[in-house]
């Protein structure tokens, strides 16, 4: 692989091959990481490891590709192989002691946090996660040993109140915890973790009111927290606002359409209001995910006997009371089902057994099972839910909440890593490209088109139709292979005929999309020297520069996961981006209505922050084309950056409406500014 890509750039001397291809390599491979294209990254790191495996960088870093595809053994051996070339990288503890995670090995991970926090004691990251996993074990007590010295090292970390506040939970100490709670929401109303952690204790102290309120705080601030409309239904559940707990479900369900307890309760408040169809529907979702479930099993037949479905009811109940034969309400409405089906023997059996059962429980002389199945049911007959593991047939009517163990798990998964985290940013929508791969997204969007491009892909040139689109997929391993071969195919023809402006053109976007940047780079401008007209080749140099300057950001940026020698203080200038403007300038000149030339050129001003010029653009981009959300998404946070909120809100509004989901979230957090 490394040898093709040095035939195609045929820029070095025969004897440097082997440095200056290492150093190459690794700088694309980690191109690749950076943009996600885990696959891709992980043959680079294999090339390097195979001419220099002394090396700790490329096991390192290909230990982070693997775990970003759930590869955690293969990022663990990574990782052993990084440490034992150099002990002293703080990443590769982290890490690893990531994938030992995954695998349920906590005590190797706290080992690894312990090391890493010996060469980096203020590191958050690793403070959190080595408090997750003592949580993890149930050790309470160096969980908050643990948190009392991240709170040293960063007094305004909120989740370290949130994860205290939970361990005061596990230790029954609610007054501890709420104080927690508090905290956090006085520290960021705006993170909405705190409203829902304060909501959970408040409807354990049945106050259900308050925690509708706070849910409410923590809806408005994460609309796309399906255990939060659960919980806010349960709150409305207990002040009898069934409509109200219903409308949650639903939403909840629309997020997390295979959520157990939704569908479960929702078919119970279906029931209550008489929608016996559409609770069928629901009970009949539960039992494709737990068959067994003699409870839903119990209520579809009531359902079903409700809708007229007698046989199907007798088939729910016999069921039921093949597993709970002392089940007395079982006996008792198979036997009404039975009368209305003309089956009297077997009614009068029925009927025969819940008379006996009466008799017994009046002389307290229960069956041998009985007992066990009964053993809760005084204590737990006035209460209106059920947890979900409760497996007392007697309680089939309870709403379900959720289990201690299910509750927590937020706390449980929240580990923090370099490419792990993603925290929810609030940053422009991205650049558009011409590509042949484009992610599948959930909300049905725009299909991009420009005649110019369309006339292209009719020339049959390209190995596959180009789009245009801000949503790259990566790569699969099999179409690497196929670019790496049409880099070779297309160098042929350049040899043979080195004035062929779009061969040139094709070969540059494999090597785009190979994260080669510099060689791609390198055609596109050859393309453009060739022929001067050809603005793709300005649109996609203007592109991969931009690219070229958010990883050289990123990596001048202080990562913990890093090793410390790699993080480069790269500086970005303006003029860096005024050479990427002037290439977008001259796709506008020859294309004027080329709406994406002017989207992009708007980011890029956007970036160099001249947001009065950006908006020109955006607006430019919204007169060529009506229906372009992300248009109207960037230029409705652009004119928030100016102040103009009731602008800027109406604008993510609109791209809401267009699909750009994201629009939602950023309005709630700019409505009370602007209010």
């Amino acid at each position: 692989m490394v040898k093709k890509i040095l035939i195609a750039l045929m820029l070095f001397p025969t004897f440097l091959y082997a440095q200056i291809n290492t150093e190459r390599v690794m700088t694309i491979a980690r191109n690749a990481l950076y943009f996600e294209d885990y696959v891709l990254s992980i043959q680079y790191f294999n090339q390097v490891i195979n001419a220099k495996p002394y090396l700790y960088e490329p096991y390192f870093y290909r230990g982070l590709a693997k775990i970003n595809l759930d590869d955690y053994q293969g990022a663990e051996n990574d990782c052993d192989a990084a440490i034992k070339r150099n002990p002293f990288v703080v990443g590769a503890y982290q890490i690893r002691g990531l994938a030992r995670i995954r695998q349920n090995k906590f005590n190797g991970a706290i080992e690894d946090y312990r090391m890493a926090l010996k060469y980096d004691p203020e590191n958050v990251v690793l403070w959190h996660n080595l408090t997750l996993c003592h949580m993890q074990k149930d050790d309470y007590k160096s969980a908050k040993e643990d948190l009392g010295k991240l709170m040293a090292v960063s007094p305004r970390y909120t989740k370290a109140f949130l994860m205290r506040g939970e361990v005061f939970l596990k230790e029954k100490d609610t007054i501890q915890a709420l104080n927690d709670f508090d905290k956090v929401i006085e520290m960021d109303r705006y993170d909405p973790d705190g409203w829902s952690a304060r909501s959970m204790i408040r409807i354990q102290q049945a106050k259900y009111a308050d925690a509708e309120k706070d849910l409410d705080q923590a809806i408005h601030l994460s609309a796309k927290n399906a255990g939060n409309y659960i919980n806010r239904a349960l709150a409305r559940f207990h002040q009898n606002n069934l409509r109200g707990a219903m409308s949650d479900y639903d939403f909840a369900l629309d997020i997390d359409p295979n959520n157990f307890i939704g569908h479960y309760n929702r078919g119970l408040l279906r029931a209550q209001v008489g929608d016996d169809n559409r609770a069928i529907e629901d009970f009949d979702f539960v039992l494709k995910t737990e068959p067994e479930n003699m409870m839903a099993i119990f209520n579809r037949g009531l359902l079903r006997a409700q809708t007229g479905n007698y046989r199907g009811a007798i088939n729910d109940y016999s069921r039921v009371i093949k597993q709970y034969p002392s089940f007395m309400a079982g006996y008792y409405y198979r036997a009404e089902a039975r009368k209305k089906i003309g089956d009297r023997k077997g009614a009068e059996l029925d009927e025969f057994k819940v008379m006996k059962m009466q008799l017994d429980k009046r002389n307290n002389t229960h069956a041998g099972n009985n007992k066990a199945l009964s053993d809760k049911t005084n204590e737990d007959e006035k209460s209106k839910t059920r947890k979900k593991s409760d497996k007392n047939v007697e309680n089939y009517g309870k709403i379900v909440i959720a289990d201690d163990s299910e509750m927590d798990q937020k706390y449980k998964s929240d580990y923090r890593g370099r490419v792990q985290d993603r925290n929810v940013v609030i940053k422009l929508e991205p650049m558009y490209a011409l590509t042949y791969y484009e992610k599948a997204s959930e909300v049905k969007r725009l299909i991009h088109y420009y005649k110019y491009i369309d006339e292209l892909n009719r020339e049959k040139i390209f190995p596959k139709s180009l789009v245009i689109t801000n949503m790259e997929a990566p790569l699969t391993e099999e179409q690497v292979k196929s670019h790496f071969a049409l880099i070779d195919a297309h160098t042929s023809d350049i040899v043979a005929n080195d004035r062929d402006a779009k061969k040139r053109f094709l070969r540059g976007m494999d090597f785009y999309l190979v994260q080669d940047f510099a060689s791609s780079i390198d055609d596109f401008t050859k393309t453009i020297l060739l022929d001067d007209k050809f603005f793709p080749a300005y649109f996609m140099r203007a592109l991969v520069r931009c690219k070229q300057l958010e990883y050289k950001k990123a990596e001048a940026q202080d990562d913990p996961a890093l090793p410390g020698d790699v993080q480069k203080q790269a500086e970005v200038t303006a003029v860096d981006y005024e050479i990427i403007k002037k290439d977008l300038n001259a796709v506008i000149q020859l294309a004027p209505d080329f709406v994406y030339g002017y989207y992009n050129r708007a980011n890029v001003l956007s970036l160099l922050k001249d947001y009065r010029a950006a908006l020109l653009d955006y607006d430019k981009a919204i007169e060529l084309n009506k229906d372009f959300g992300e248009a109207y998404f960037n230029r409705g946070l652009t004119n928030i950056f100016l102040g103009n909120n009731k602008q800027g809100i109406a604008d993510l509004s609109k791209a809401g409406e267009l699909g750009i989901v994201s629009a939602y979230n950023v309005i709630k957090r700019f409505t009370e500014t602007r209010e």
